[in-house]
């Protein structure tokens, strides 16, 4: 089976490729050929050949903006969000793969109306407006930056570049930018709900909405005005479109009859009965803004601290986001300054943290910790992303105390920033107003995430097993009296490599199973031929009961089930190899090759347990030995092997 796939955000930035990469490497693990085209921030990367969608049996398309599905017309298409793309990519391909999928006809006013309602259609038109939007505001923000930056002459009113200067012509270019963002924001809002018939008329409304001439309005209607254009933009013009009409005149509706009649709605309306009010809500909402001092302030910056990172690029996040950059195109660039600030937090205070606390985190997240922070200093919120999937009781709570922290130091600090983005590099580039206070609020804000979650995370002795062992768990036993554990402490002192609870007739380097059962059937049956166990069937329920609590395929190719039951008479190991790998529900996706099944007695309530994770966990983290292991030849050279584990 061949499918093509589509991820798009409405930045176009890590959401796109996150969806991307997990989708791959979900296919991968189901043995389906897959080929996915990114429609991120620099445009559409490996685009589809007509051959690829003539071949396709199925298409699925994560994305929360708009995405042309002409091109698919005749194929089974599934549509998503993003974030279905990055949690949920199994799923997805195996929805495709079992048919239940509607065909998509271009023409099917009906189909689309449905697939509309499935993808939030009111968030998903307004994010294809600021997808579209954003880049405008970079360019201006950045370029004015860089002209007052670089040409910029000190006055009693402040910076001012002279007339004559070559850096009033950026300065110029950079404000011509700014004067798209609301056509542009309004046009592409009304081309996701009507397609190209509709972009017209989005635009003519956009701009008529940030003119207030056209009213009799000193000041313009602003990004709200710019969205109500392109919702109303679009619905007319989609409407206009299901008119019937002689075929003579099919021809001329996309390109004369819908935009002239659509523009001319739209535009009569803003004259004569939007404008001018929604130019004084406007203008009253950006002067309370501007005005804001003291206790208001630091409310509006606690809320706008919270929404950035309570879901890391998600619908709230962007709503924060879109009224931020909207405050720029206004002039007012103190609430993008403490929005600025809490984009970073989340991930630099995640990346600080497992720095901080090493004992806190898996050595997998130590290093998820490193790419966490690198991201943060790139303004891009979703580096936070795996910290809050694994543990969110503790991390989201955590990250919205640091941007809120960070966001009030800002916004008592004045900060700004004259671009629609965040973190660090916004300030290198001189987009930010007063930087030694920008540093100081991300700084506070990240050490704050970083002590309140390693505050509430325990310490991890353990890194096996999909379980985590924490140090009250390790205090808990080893107090335990005597006579509740008689057999525990000389088993235990017993136990100083592998190769004491396993031998020859406990391995298998060939193992025949298709499903993780069978293979569990097989490792059991060694168990029983040994003598390690009395009753098969009474310990594959411990085991079975232990994979329903959590997987215990680690990763890295390593499974390693394990079972406390009265059936087992001496801790013991089976270990197992399965050269094609076995599906084990793997932390990180992968298949199961290795596999280590622990057989401990009921009575022993864990100590050999603990010490034989211990045994493997150190081991099986070398890359080079896993290897080692997963090309032996025989169970000789196998048990050879293990006797290093010690």
């Amino acid at each position: 089976m061949k499918l093509l796939a589509i991820t798009s955000c409405p930045n176009g930035i890590a959401h796109t490729y996150m969806a991307a990469e997990n989708l791959e490497k979900a296919a991968k693990e189901l043995g389906i050929q897959l080929k996915v085209e990114t429609q991120g921030s620099i445009g559409v990367e490996n685009e589809f050949s007509m051959k690829d969608i003539e071949e396709a049996d199925g298409i699925i398309i994560a994305a929360d903006k708009t995405v042309n599905k002409d091109r698919f017309h005749g194929k089974k298409v599934l549509a998503a969000g993003v974030q279905d793309g990055i949690r949920k990519p199994e799923q997805l391909i195996k929805k495709v793969m079992s048919g239940d999928v509607p065909v998509h006809h271009a023409a099917s006013g009906e189909e689309k109306k449905a697939n509309d309602r499935k993808e939030n259609p009111i968030y998903r038109h307004l994010m294809n407006g600021v997808s579209y939007m954003i880049p405008f505001i970079v360019i201006g923000g950045l370029l004015i930056a860089v002209a007052l930056t670089m040409g910029g002459v000190k006055t009693p009113g402040g910076l001012s570049i002279p007339d004559d200067s070559f850096w009033k012509s950026i300065e110029a270019i950079g404000g011509a930018s700014f004067t798209f963002m609301v056509p542009i924001l309004a046009g592409f809002i009304a081309y996701s709900i009507a397609d190209r018939p509709g972009l017209a008329p989005g635009v003519v409304g956009g701009y008529i909405a940030a003119n207030g001439s056209f009213y009799g309005s000193e000041a313009g209607a602003g990004f709200i005005g710019g969205i109500i254009a392109g919702f109303l933009a679009g619905y007319v013009a989609l409407y206009i479109k299901k008119i019937k009409v002689p075929k003579a005149i099919q021809p001329i509706m996309p390109i004369i009859i819908i935009p002239v009649l659509s523009s001319l709605i739209v535009g009569l309306a803003f004259v004569f009965l939007i404008g001018a009010p929604v130019a004084g809500i406007f203008t009253v909402l950006t002067d309370w803004l501007a005005g804001m001092q003291g206790t208001s302030s630091i409310l509006l910056a606690l809320i706008l601290g919270a929404m950035i990172s309570f879901d890391m690029g998600g619908p709230v996040n962007k709503v924060a986001f879109l009224f931020g950059s909207a405050m720029i195109a206004e002039g007012n660039y103190e609430i993008m300054g403490p929005i600025a600030v809490a984009i970073c937090i989340p991930p630099i205070g995640m990346g600080l943290a497992t720095f901080m606390g090493k004992k806190k985190f898996q050595s997998a997240e130590r290093e998820t910790g490193k790419a966490s922070f690198t991201m943060g200093l790139f303004g891009i919120t979703e580096g936070a992303i795996p910290f809050a999937a694994q543990d969110p009781l503790r991390v989201i709570p955590s990250i919205m105390v640091g941007s809120m922290t960070g966001s009030v130091i800002a916004m008592l600090g004045h900060v700004g920033d004259r671009v629609a983005h965040g973190g660090p590099i916004v300030a290198v580039l001189g987009a930010v107003d007063h930087v030694v206070m920008f540093f100081i609020a991300v700084i506070a804000g990240s050490i704050v995430t970083a002590v309140v979650v390693n505050l509430l995370k325990k310490e991890v002795h353990e890194e096996v097993a999909g379980s985590v062992v924490t140090e009250e768990e390790v205090k808990s036993k080893s107090e335990k009296a005597p006579e509740e554990m008689p057999q525990s402490k000389a088993e235990l002192s017993e136990i100083n490599q592998l190769t004491d609870i396993t031998n020859l007739n406990l391995i298998n380097v060939d193992l025949d199973g298709s499903t993780r059962d069978d293979v569990i059937d097989e490792m059991i049956y060694l168990l029983k031929q040994s003598g390690s166990i009395t009753s098969s069937g009474s310990f594959k329920e411990a085991i079975i009961s232990r994979e329903e609590e959590s997987t215990t395929g680690i990763g890295m190719n390593i499974a390693i089930p394990h079972g406390k039951s009265d059936a087992v008479k001496q801790p013991s190991v089976v270990f197992g190899i399965k050269k094609d790998g076995v599906d084990w529900n793997s932390l990180d996706g992968s298949d199961a090759k290795l596999i280590f099944m622990i057989a401990v007695p009921k009575e022993s309530e864990g100590n050999e347990h603990l010490k034989i994770l211990q045994l493997l966990s150190r081991q099986l983290m070398d890359e080079e030995y896993r290897e080692k292991l997963l090309n032996v030849q025989s169970r000789e050279e196998a048990l050879g092997l293990l006797e290093e584990i010690k």
